[in-house]
């Protein structure tokens, strides 16, 4: 949800409006609406007592609010249980913003009075624009009781609800409030928020429009429907609905920042500079503008001003968790801003972000944690003064050559192939060319080695060629950029040592492992987006041996989250079937628990939600699936695990993780290898170089083979899901065979690997969409060298953040 302001600025009531907005609704309501007059008043008071109060009123209506409450003490004085008063005098309290003495004013009225609904109304708003959620629904619930059908309640209730997170109950009150008040612009706008929440998309749409369609310089409603099409990936509407909220109000800060944040989405990081620093211009203390134009700054290598603007952003006065978990993403990507300074000059090959950094900042940083341990155990990178000493990007790193032209574009049309046609997955164009120069030199690489296996082959033993019984070692080297500061301080294994693509210059042998290979899209990964912590999991602290991993929610609460619900339903259906075959799953705290008793696996069987699932089990649960193994016969690893955890009384959190456990990392290292190993011994015997494809059917099924394993281990921080897509391209066009579709629309290929048990079924799947779509081709043999023509840092920076247009 956005707002036009953020809830410390808006009304009491919840809505986020100027206050001459308020001041035409008071003006309004002071002409006969009951809600700032004073009713019920005792006979016995005096007309002069009634006249002064009621005047009183009247001023607070037009924001005359110092006499009023001036006029209500004096009346206070004579009669310090006046529930009328004191319900003015804490109205006046909250337009000041001074909630905690109108909510002590409404609470005194309450107990002298407890039949004053206005009282239960008045504090159930003030201790809603002080985030007491249950209890402003508490005192809005009586209220209704004294007006029923209010839709000022009603409105007030839902918005509460909304915030709340209870998203079925905001949608009941909102929807009554509009039945009720069919020009509520606000209750329209909310309503859409709720019902967007709950994955009810078509009908949210049609409320914020209704709101707008009902006002046309509704801001606010403009605004909320531009977030409804960010988070639904429709960059056009999206940016539609901002032009239209800059040309009602240029200086809307707001407007900038979601611009500037679609624009930083869609990988546009200079056009989101521009927009986040006119909004800065109109709110410079802004935290998420400062944030985001300072990653931008960050993406592009101007890392002087990234620095200031991380800076500013730890310096500004925190007065929310979402602050601070701002602040603390700010410390660690300073640091990795003064990281990548530091390596500008020096070889993309030497940005080692695994081998380099330490492996308890790296958990942090993937943590969101405070910093504080951090600073005290871990060296921090130097100023930046001293980073650029080694270099800063040069013009050079700029300028286009023929070869760079040539890649770029290749690049460009390549690196669209990984786009998901799904809800929630904006286009990005600095990701597509990230991408396509990643599978460019991934099948580089990879016709280089396996050029040298084949070569190797030919002069072979036939009978050790046909058994696929090459001798394979595998080299760790020592990073190009050890110690320093940031840098890790143990020599041991885990934290000195990097993989990395070797040469036997005795044998002339180009060594590749599997993890080198997918190393190379890493790295591509790391360097394209800083917002985004990429690391490989096995690289962090003694966290790793407790099993840190991804987690991944399809519902939220109440929410059904865009981008992953889609694969709410399938995915509960396999959650079933692995309850079928096992008969027990665990709980929370890993113990087992039996669910093989017929009823109760029986009542598993016909659950069709979260909420019937979780009633039959009883309590938080997870299950894992499996991965029937390809390396060793008959051997099950463990594939991703399916928890649910219920949330209080407002829904659940559904999710799939993957806990990369020391042993699981080990069985899927070995199933990575053999798997890697396989596809080369297939590729490079008699089928080496061909150019047929049905004679390459089996090369293409064993890369398949591997990317299922790569899905299901899934050892990456984040990210895993790209970089597996990128190998495989790569992987096929070093076989000759290029993608030339589109994943899908409404696919997700890491979820099929998820979802499926066995790699064969993986490859059935895909392979019917994969395979019509792909030519067979030798053209990408004549692109010059990646590594070569990206050599430095600096110069992939410049090639992610620089267009044509």
């Amino acid at each position: 949800m956005i707002s036009s302001n953020s809830e410390g600025t808006s009304e009491i009531r919840g809505r986020s409006s100027k206050k001459a907005d308020v001041h035409n609704e008071a003006s309004d309501e002071a002409k006969g609406n009951k809600k700032f007059c004073v009713t019920r008043i005792s006979k016995t008071k005096s007309i002069s007592v009634d006249f002064r109060l009621s005047r009183g009123i009247a001023q607070v209506s037009v924001f005359i609010i110092v006499p009023f409450v001036e006029a209500v003490h004096f009346i206070l004085r004579e009669d310090p249980n006046y529930p009328e008063a004191l319900i003015g005098r804490g109205t006046a309290y909250a337009f000041q913003r001074e909630l905690e003495a109108a909510i002590a004013d409404f609470s005194k009225a309450i107990a002298v009075k407890p039949s004053a609904g206005e009282a239960w109304k008045r504090r159930g708003q003030a201790r809603a624009a002080l985030g007491e959620s249950a209890e402003a629904i508490a005192d809005l619930t009586k209220a209704l009781e004294f007006e029923p059908n209010s839709p000022d309640i009603l409105h007030e209730r839902g918005i509460v609800n909304f915030k709340f997170k209870d998203f079925y109950a905001a949608i009941e009150d909102l929807s009554t409030c509009v039945k009720l008040d069919v020009e509520n612009k606000s209750a329209y706008t909310y309503l859409g928020l709720a019902l967007s929440s709950i994955g009810e998309h078509k009908r949210g749409e049609e409320a914020h429009l209704k709101s707008i369609q009902l006002d046309r310089s509704f801001l606010e409603a403009w605004g909320h429907l531009a977030q409804f099409y960010h988070d639904l990936a429709n960059s056009t509407k999206a940016l539609d609905c901002i032009q239209q909220v800059l040309q009602i109000d240029a200086r809307f800060a707001k407007g900038y920042h979601l611009r500037g944040l679609l624009m930083h989405g869609m990988g546009e990081h200079r056009k989101a500079i521009k927009d986040l620093s006119v909004g800065l211009t109109i709110e410079s203390s802004n935290i998420e503008c400062l944030y985001i134009r300072a990653s931008c700054y960050h993406a592009i290598g101007e890392y002087a001003e990234a620095v200031k603007d991380y800076d500013a952003t730890l310096d500004v006065e925190l007065d929310s968790m979402e602050k601070f978990v701002l602040q603390c993403l700010a410390f660690y990507q300073k640091e990795i801003a003064l990281y990548t300074a530091s390596k500008i000059n020096t070889e993309f090959s030497w940005f080692d972000v695994d081998g380099d950094i330490d492996p308890l900042f790296k958990e942090y940083w993937c943590k969101r944690l405070h910093p504080k341990n951090v600073c005290e155990k871990v060296y921090r990178q130097p100023p930046l003064r001293e980073s650029l000493k080694r270099g800063k990007l040069k013009k050079h790193d700029f300028a286009i050559t023929k070869q760079k032209a040539v890649l770029l574009a290749a690049a460009d049309s390549i690196g669209k192939k990984i786009q998901y046609e799904c809800p929630g997955f904006l286009p990005n164009r600095r990701q597509h060319r990230m991408a396509g120069l990643a599978v460019i030199e991934v099948a580089q690489k990879v016709s280089k080695a396996w050029r040298s296996l084949q070569a190797e082959w030919k002069h072979s033993n036939k009978s050790s060629s046909k058994n696929g019984k090459r001798p394979r070692r595998r080299i760790n080297v020592a990073s190009q950029n050890r110690g320093g500061a940031g840098c890790s301080t143990s020599s041991g294994p885990e934290t000195s040592t990097s993989y990395s693509i070797t040469e036997d210059r005795s044998s002339a042998r180009y060594m590749l492992s599997w993890h080198d290979l997918y190393s190379l899209a890493v790295r591509w990964r790391q360097i394209s987006e800083p917002c985004d912590p990429v690391v490989w999991i096995n690289k962090l602290s003694e966290e790793f041996n407790s099993g840190f991993g991804s987690h991944t929610p399809m519902i939220l609460g109440q929410a059904k989250v865009v981008r992953y619900y889609p694969n709410y339903e399938r995915t509960l259906q396999v959650a079933k079937n692995v309850m079928k075959k096992k008969l027990y799953v665990y709980s929370k705290n890993d113990n087992v628990i039996d669910i093989s008793e017929d009823e109760k696996l029986h009542e598993i069987m016909v659950a069709e939600t979260c909420s019937d699932l979780y009633r039959a089990v009883g309590e938080d649960f997870w299950l894992a699936t499996w991965c029937n193994s390809t390396a060793f016969e008959g051997k099950q690893l463990e594939g991703t695990r399916i928890a649910l955890v219920k949330m209080g009384e407002l829904g659940f959190d559904y999710a799939i993780k993957t806990p990369c456990t020391p042993s699981r990392w080990e069985d899927f290292d070995a199933e990575m290898a053999m798997a890697w190993d396989a596809l080369c011994n297939t590729y490079c015997g008699e089928n080496y170089g061909s150019t047929d494809f049905d004679v390459l059917e089996n090369v293409r099924a064993a890369m398949l083979r591997m990317t299922y394993y790569w899905y299901n281990f899934m050892p990456l921080s984040r990210g895993s899901a790209a970089v597996g897509f990128i190998v495989l391209l790569g992987l096929l066009l070093a076989a000759n065979m290029e993608f030339t579709g589109q994943i899908p629309k409404g696919l997700q290929v890491d979820w099929e690997a998820i979802l499926n048990y066995d790699p064969n079924s993986f490859v059935d799947s895909v392979k019917s969409w994969l395979y019509p779509s792909l030519k067979v081709t030798t053209s990408w043999k004549d692109y010059p060298d990646v590594a070569s023509t990206f050599e430095t840092t600096g110069s992939v920076v410049a090639a992610l953040s620089t267009y044509n247009d």
